[in-house]
């Protein structure tokens, strides 16, 4: 199998199932592990994953909207649903960029909330909905991932106020950082944090660690972490000291 083969298949295989290991790489392709690394270091090298122990992931942040949104949507669905539940009527919701916040979007039809958002999936989402109030940031659009950025962005979130933000991530790191891949959405999720009471964190299973160069924020600026799987211990340690909740499929973990 020719090498340009190989890294298409390594990535799509990364996108539509998380993160995966050399070992179950190797199986799929029929090469050898030695071969995989080589294959991993390349793409790394070009930008297209990030090698972790033993595996790599994809680097989401600049995949279309659409294509993100096909990966790990029961995951997605799960913490969706758990989010949801967690705003009362009449209270006002700052949703995030991402495919996550869109799954939760579809989880608050019928309620009557104020949602505040500058992604544009989330707006054709509940447009519609005659009982949501429904608050669309200014900005420049970002056509191939459905957001709004830039200063008249930051400018709008400076003068508003939610009782919940939904924040979303490319990746957590062990000390608890939430980062982005995508370095222009970095001051918008900033100003987010800023205009929210309450910050939730809505992160899958491949969030932990994750990618993303820039960092969002630490621990100590997150209330809640909604997630669909057990956080590994250091990361749960640094979310106990900050005094992180944590959430995991209808339990607390921390």
């Amino acid at each position: 199998m020719l090498a340009e083969r190989r890294h298409q298949l390594i990535l799509r295989a990364l996108r539509s199932g998380g993160p995966a290991a050399v070992t179950d790489l190797s199986e799929q392709l029929g090469v050898s592990p030695a071969t995989i690394r080589r294959d991993l270091v390349k793409l790394e090298e070009d930008g297209l994953l990030t090698r972790v122990h033993g595996g790599a992931v994809a680097e989401e942040g600049d995949q279309p909207f659409a294509e993100v949104a096909e990966v790990r949507v029961g995951e997605k669905d799960a913490i969706a649903a758990h989010a949801a539940a967690m705003v009362a009527d009449g209270q006002s919701v700052l949703l995030d960029i991402g495919t996550t916040a869109y799954r939760l979007a579809r989880q608050l039809h019928g309620r009557r909330l104020t949602v505040i958002t500058s992604n544009l999936v989330v707006y054709e989402e509940l447009a519609d909905d005659e009982g949501i109030e429904l608050v669309l940031l200014g900005g420049m659009v970002r056509r191939e991932y459905r957001s709004l950025v830039g200063f008249l962005t930051e400018d709008n979130l400076r003068q508003l106020h939610a009782d919940w933000l939904f924040l979303g991530t490319s990746g957590v790191r062990p000390g608890g950082q939430v980062m982005d891949t995508t370095v222009v959405e970095v001051p918008v999720k900033r100003a987010m944090i800023k205009a929210g009471d309450k910050v939730v964190l809505l992160a899958d299973s491949a969030k932990f660690p994750g990618t993303g160069m820039a960092k969002v924020c630490g621990p100590e600026d997150l209330d809640v972490v909604v997630t669909n799987t057990p956080v590994d211990p250091a990361t749960r340690s640094s979310f106990e000291e900050a005094g992180v909740e944590v959430v995991v499929a209808g339990k607390v973990q921390a």
